[in-house]
């Protein structure tokens, strides 16, 4: 992955967790999410835009499994 690519991607985590309440930030969340927006990447998403909306979907499916 290119280094532009990478810092997309940190950008789009950066923005994902920050629209998580503090009361469902779980222990692993960050990380977890940092894997859904690396498969988003590695099948093409690779939009600021299009990793967010790939992460925010499955945003509570991830917490529901960490909780």
């Amino acid at each position: 992955m290119n280094p532009e690519l990478v810092q997309t991607m940190r950008a789009a985590l950066e923005a994902v967790m920050a629209r998580v309440p503090a009361d469902q930030s779980v222990f692993g969340l960050k990380a977890a999410m940092a894997e859904v927006i690396l498969k988003a990447a590695a099948h093409g998403h690779t939009s600021f835009d299009s990793l967010v909306a790939s992460a925010s979907g499955q945003l509570q499916s991830v917490i529901s499994m960490l909780t």
